[in-house]
């Protein structure tokens, strides 16, 4: 039997935690009356600060999804990024009624019937401010719609939703905007590698079986983006597979025993592993790739903003584009 290794696992800053195998072993909101909205928005409580790995970089970006911890994870790479946070988020609740402490930010939460009216206000304010979405799947082709409606530039994070749909509602608006099922930079290099042999060496697979399983915190609702994308380039290189025999893994005692997720990392994952067969069975080839933490994907998602931003500046004629066109462009922190 031979067999074919290729494992990558990433870990938050300060993990000191090993490889993990998926075949082996929140800051608190304070309740304050919400002011109007206008009144809330104009308040001159941005981050000032610029970046030093970015010397004049400095754009406002408002963080939709503040109240989750992934949105929350890009509000505070934005502020260590020296961009200038907008005390704005959204909430699917209606009333909220409280804050978000981001760095010296307060942010104030708005519920679903103020989004039209508060966002309008931001993008009169700032108008070169930048949306980013973390929200969840069934928000992302309104949210979408909204952006479009009022012309303001996105960073679509959040997976799941009508993909076809979202991609012809940016078309149709014309509006600038970053859209991908993974900002995680070194993730997306792996998936443009995988196209790439796809696209060399179509059918270097026939006859190949295949099996995938995905673990993310419970509170991934959807399948993962990125399987569906790796599952895409096998089926290219000759490899029958139904994207609905997935294993996917949400409960954490399963997480912990079987795919060996490291507990401090259960509400905060993304492991996954594509095993290939041989029709004898004498060959097998194994991908891997374990995300631990968030900072992977937050930093790559402000990365993807600030890409977005020299775009609408240099008034690029393309307007939609995908993180592997952010990793072509280089120059990232």
């Amino acid at each position: 039997m031979t067999s074919l290794g290729l494992n990558t696992t990433l870990f938050s800053r300060g993990s000191t935690r090993q490889r993990c195998s998926l075949f082996g072993k929140s800051r608190s909101c304070h309740p304050k009356p919400i002011d109007s909205i206008f009144r809330a928005s104009a308040a001159p409580s941005l981050v000032k600060a610029l970046s030093t790995e970015h010397p004049g970089v400095s754009f406002p970006i408002l963080v939709n999804g503040c109240t989750g911890r992934m949105g929350r994870a890009v509000a505070d790479a934005a502020v260590c990024a020296g961009l200038q946070l907008v005390p704005v988020t959204f909430s699917n609740s209606e009333k909220p009624n409280r804050t978000l402490q981001v760095g010296n930010v307060e942010i104030m939460i708005h519920g679903p019937s103020e989004r039209e009216n508060v966002l309008s206000f931001i993008y009169n304010e700032y108008p070169n401010v930048i949306v980013v979405d973390y929200t969840v799947p069934h928000a992302v082709n309104g949210n979408a719609e909204l952006y479009c409606k009022l012309g303001v530039p996105f960073v679509m994070g959040t997976t799941g939703g009508d993909r076809e749909l979202l991609y012809k509602t940016v078309r149709d608006a014309n509006v600038y905007a970053v859209i991908s099922p993974q900002m995680g930079k070194q993730v997306v290099a792996f998936l443009a590698a995988m196209e790439l042999m796809a696209e060399q060496f179509p059918g270097a697979f026939s006859g190949y079986s295949l099996q995938v399983m995905e673990s993310h915190q419970a509170g991934k609702l959807d399948t993962s983006g990125t399987a569906k994308a790796v599952i895409s380039c096998f089926q290219k290189l000759g490899v029958s597979f139904d994207v609905n025999k997935i294993k996917m893994i949400r409960d954490p005692k399963k997480q912990l025993e079987m795919v060996g997720v490291p507990e401090e990392h259960l509400e905060g994952h993304a492991f996954h592993m594509y095993h290939l067969t041989s029709p004898d069975e004498t060959v097998s080839f194994e991908f891997q790739h374990n995300v631990c933490g968030r900072s992977i994907y937050a930093e790559g998602t402000i990365d993807a903003a600030i890409f977005l931003s020299k775009k609408i500046k240099s008034k690029a004629e393309k307007r939609i584009f995908d993180m592997v066109d952010v990793l072509r462009e280089g120059n990232m922190r």
